[in-house]
């Protein structure tokens, strides 16, 4: 069993080996091992060329981190809090995400954005938004979006050795969390391809969507409506932009009914996008119930422990809409 927070660091620690220009940027991430440990380590083995502490300056140093890769190295930009990226938005997405295309395909930006994304506890709004809406909104940019601990390491890789900018939007509350992982993921050549979907739990009756988090949460959704005789489908998305639809299709195709979850505000959401794409599909022919979304609250995230609770979904709110949507 590996936590995810030592899956990011073996992914970051196999890959500055790997490749020498890659390096790694953001605030404490040296002497202090990184805000979240996620870097512990690192400064030592490989000096301060390669594992750089930054000013408290998004706009500065995202911007050294994207002309960097525009000059041919790999970097890794770390956020404290993708909360805090709003402070660089304009070398996110203007210099970073449009580059390729403006310069008609001469400059790749082969850089990674990554930090804890969306809730995580006793932090209030400003520290709690997810992103992967805005984020998947924009051409240009990959978004990856792990679960588990094979997720982050295998996405962490991936995005490192891609040539495009990519967002990697983790979750705090999931650094310490512990997950089994096979031989396969524990090799260096271990990369999980962007743009794919996971199953993780194979059902007939419903379909649950999601992404980060809320997986766990399905799973135990599922794990309840099981003893009750409904059995879910599961999907990880792991990626938000490109979107694997075709698996959702697929599962949509054998189960006749979706639910998609996540932590993120109801409009415009992943899950907007997700039955806007479904209804658009061929499989919108297989529905039997229209398509129900499980999200955030629609407001900014309150500071007191029992409102938070009631503005991110809960497994109840999972079977909730899963009943609604079966009429059971």
């Amino acid at each position: 069993q590996v936590t995810v927070r030592d899956a990011l660091n073996q992914a970051l620690d196999e890959e500055l080996e790997r490749d020498e220009r890659v390096f790694l940027l953001g605030e404490e991430v040296a002497q202090y091992d990184g805000a979240y440990k996620i870097s512990r380590g690192l400064w030592k083995k490989y000096g301060d060329k390669r594992v750089i502490d930054t000013p408290i300056s998004e706009m500065g140093f995202t911007g050294i981190a994207v002309g960097a890769a525009m000059a041919g190295l790999r970097p890794v930009c770390e956020f404290m809090t993708f909360n805090f990226s709003m402070q660089a938005i304009d070398q996110v997405i203007n210099s970073a995400a449009k580059t390729c295309y403006m310069s008609a395909g001469a400059i790749a930006v082969p850089i990674v954005f990554r930090g804890p994304n969306g809730a995580s506890a006793g932090v209030a709004a400003q520290h709690s938004q997810c992103f992967a809406a805005w984020y998947g909104h924009c051409p240009g940019l990959k978004v990856v979006s792990p679960w588990s601990s094979e997720d982050a390491k295998g996405l962490l890789k991936a995005s490192i050795r891609d040539d495009n900018p990519v967002v990697m939007l983790e979750n705090e509350l999931l650094y310490g969390v512990p997950f089994e992982m096979s031989e396969q993921a524990q090799s260096k050549d271990f990369v999980v391809p962007i743009g794919k979907a996971k199953v993780e739990r194979q059902g007939t009756h419903v379909t649950l969507v999601s992404h980060s988090r809320p997986v766990g949460h399905c799973l135990e959704a599922a794990a309840v409506l099981a003893k009750e005789g409904v059995e879910c489908e599961v999907i990880n998305l792991r990626t938000i932009r490109p979107m694997d639809i075709e698996t959702v299709e697929a599962s949509v195709v054998k189960t006749n009914h979706l639910v998609t979850v996540e932590g993120g505000w109801p409009q415009f959401g992943v899950g907007a996008e997700i039955c806007a794409r479904i209804m658009e599909g061929s499989a919108f022919n297989y529905l039997d119930a229209p398509a129900v979304r499980v999200t955030g609250a629609d407001v900014p995230m309150p500071y007191a422990k029992i409102l938070e609770d009631n503005c991110i979904p809960q497994v109840k709110d999972i079977i909730f809409a899963v009943k609604k949507t079966l009429n059971i």
